[in-house]
């Protein structure tokens, strides 16, 4: 690290101030470890006050029962950190599954964010069927938009927003088909997170291609790099992401939000993904200093 690097105040750079733009920095937690008292001790040594609750204690966020999620609020209260959203796994189900009982999942996303003061969900827009190919993005879509409507109605009597995420596989993975889905839904309750690895992932530039046509609906932004030759990922900016120029247009149009670590460093599965303490912080310090030759 340079030395103009390590005298950079980012406890200073990452918390809102009369500035015109910040970054609020997050990260998932069961990307450190599985325990959450060590997910919280390695984020207080970044500075990272903001926890995406994806999963803690060897479970998944949905599967949290009431005490637990207790425990986790009065463990926050003690650091000064809070919830940025919950990492759910809403949406990760094929299209021709039953919704009913996923729905019920749904609504259990939407205490556990209440529970714990985050007015953000992440969820996903349903696998569509491999063995129909490119003919089930137009076959299912009518019951995408439909199933997002259900959970978009539920939302507002919340008062929290739905975070979409881009996702190889999903309806939504394409940057087109995003915009379509939140064209189609048409509500406030409904954003985009954009994952700039995850366009990588399918063939698409995230900043020269996928920002364009999403760069509106961007509520919300996941931080992890890849490489167009085989999706392997890697830190902040040491990819082909593009996350410098999508993170220089953010700060330039004024974006007041999240930039969540994902690393995926150590492994990557379809519900999680981990790189543990030691990758943890070797990303923290790509993305500060991403964010150093921005702001």
């Amino acid at each position: 690290m340079s030395t103009q690097e390590e005298e950079l105040d980012f406890e200073e750079m990452f918390k809102p101030s009369k500035k015109k733009s910040f970054f609020n920095l997050a990260v998932f937690g069961d990307e450190i470890s599985p325990d959450l008292d060590e997910q919280l001790e390695h984020m207080e040594q970044e500075g990272i006050r903001f926890l995406e609750l994806r999963g803690a204690f060897g479970k998944n966020v949905l599967e949290l029962s009431n005490a637990e999620l207790d425990q986790i609020s009065k463990k926050l209260q003690a650091r000064g950190m809070g919830v940025s959203a919950i990492g759910s796994p809403i949406g990760k189900i094929s299209i021709t599954e039953e919704f009913e009982p996923h729905f019920e999942k749904f609504k259990r996303a939407l205490e556990i964010a209440d529970w714990l003061g985050s007015s953000y969900i992440r969820l996903f827009s349903f696998y569509m069927p491999r063995e129909e190919g490119e003919a089930a993005y137009a076959k299912y879509r009518p019951e995408v938009i439909r199933r997002l409507n259900a959970f978009v109605n539920e939302t507002q009597l919340w008062g929290m927003i739905l975070l979409h995420e881009n996702e190889k596989g999903i309806y939504g993975d394409t940057a087109e088909r995003c915009a379509d889905l939140l064209h189609a839904v048409g509500s406030t309750n409904l954003r985009a997170v954009f994952d700039p690895a995850n366009f990588v992932q399918i063939g698409q530039q995230p900043f020269s291609h996928a920002f364009p046509l999403l760069d509106e609906q961007i509520t919300y932004v996941h931080i992890k790099d890849a490489f167009f030759a085989d999706g392997s990922v890697t830190v902040a900016g040491a990819g082909e992401g593009q996350l410098e120029e999508v993170l220089r247009a953010l700060w330039e149009r004024g974006y007041q939000g999240y930039l969540s670590l994902e690393p995926h460093l150590q492994s990557s599965g379809q519900y999680s993904g981990f790189s543990g303490p030691a990758l943890f912080h070797e990303a923290a310090t790509a993305l500060k200093a991403l964010v150093a030759r921005i702001s």
